[in-house]
């Protein structure tokens, strides 16, 4: 019997003639003795999840990156259906754009690559498309244009066509990493977050900014309301210190989730999102009524958007959760975290 990667851990099925074999390239195969022949019954990411996307209109199959790859789950059983490898290299963050046709990626040797997402195919790639890595990336709903976000904090504007891909416009505001960009439904407006501690909503017809959120906050993920009339934003909160005649900044585990007017930037609630731990990964319902959250404390929390409290816990991971999605029928959230964890919760 041969598997790929190293034998960690062996198990009997009981009573049972079969017995389970696990691996460190995240797979488990099973086994009956009197075959000894290995069958492969499930796979998982062994790094990091960055990521975690659904199709527009699909819930069936959501998307997740890592390091060296990115990969397409069918969710009802739990399989993964495609790979695709790029070694290496490490994916930041990607998009299925609307129509379905693309997979535009973001990875931290400064590329965009883009692939076909029913096979894994190349379509092309944008190379040098940030100096210190391609940190945060988003689609327009007409698939005409990528946004991109850098290390470099820089914002950068691709028209994408049949065979070329153009540098239409870099946006300057963001001194700190790209971690998060969403755009609105009518593709004139765009939010962008930064670890530097800001946000900017930018008008995307003029390219210029039109609102700029300051806070002690490293900044790791931003929603629009389906309403888009308000923004929520969470990361981990900064503090200013005094010590031995010095100012020190300082991060504490304490992060708040506050509501924005996209009018005019400012703050209109402040919720307390963890006592301990930074929120990485935010999502609202397509009706605006909940939205849901995770980060370093390892929980998924439901939250009533207008009471801004928790309604629901989900208790699961053992590592610190990245990102989450709720899916387009609103029938499952899926979460991943840093311990290579993907876990569909209903």
């Amino acid at each position: 019997m041969r598997v790929e990667g190293a034998v960690t851990s062996l198990t009997c099925r009981g009573r049972d003639d079969q017995f389970f074999i696990g691996t460190n390239k995240g797979q488990m195969h099973r086994s009956a003795y009197a075959t000894f022949k290995e069958e492969l019954v499930a796979v998982c990411h062994t790094e990091a999840v960055n990521n975690i996307v659904f199709p527009e209109g699909h819930s069936d199959l959501f998307v997740t990156c890592s390091t060296n790859d990115i990969r397409v789950w069918y969710t009802p059983e739990r399989l993964e259906r495609l790979r695709i490898t790029i070694p290496n290299v490490t994916c930041h963050a990607f998009e299925v754009t609307r129509d379905g046709m693309v997979i535009v990626s973001a990875w931290n040797d400064g590329k965009i690559r883009a692939f076909v997402p029913a096979t894994g195919e190349p379509m092309y790639e944008i190379n040098n498309a940030h100096n210190l890595g391609v940190t945060a990336i988003a689609a327009t709903s007409d698939c005409k244009q990528i946004i991109s976000g850098g290390g470099d904090g820089q914002v950068r504007i691709w028209n994408i066509g049949e065979k070329t891909q153009k540098l239409r416009e870099v946006l300057k505001e963001h001194r700190g990493a790209v971690s998060c960009i969403k755009i609105n439904k009518n593709d004139k407006e765009g939010v962008t977050a930064s670890l530097d501690g800001t946000c900017v909503i930018w008008d995307l017809v003029r390219y210029v900014r039109k609102q700029m959120i300051l806070d002690n906050t490293l900044f790791k993920c931003v929603c629009y309301h389906p309403g888009e009339y308000q923004i929520i934003t969470s990361g981990t909160d900064r503090k200013v210190s005094k010590a031995a005649g010095t100012l020190q900044c300082t991060t504490h585990g304490l992060a708040l989730i506050v509501y924005w007017e996209v009018l005019d930037g400012s703050a209109i609630r402040e919720v307390q999102g963890s006592l301990s731990s930074s929120i990485n990964g935010m999502d609202i319902i397509s009706d605006g009524a909940s939205f849901v959250t995770g980060g370093d404390d390892h929980l998924v929390k439901l939250w009533d958007y207008k009471e801004g409290t928790v309604t629901h816990v989900g208790v699961g991971h053992s590592g610190n959760i990245t990102r989450l999605k709720i899916c387009p029928v609103n029938k499952y959230i899926v979460s991943v975290s840093a311990d290579g964890a993907v876990l569909i919760w209903k």
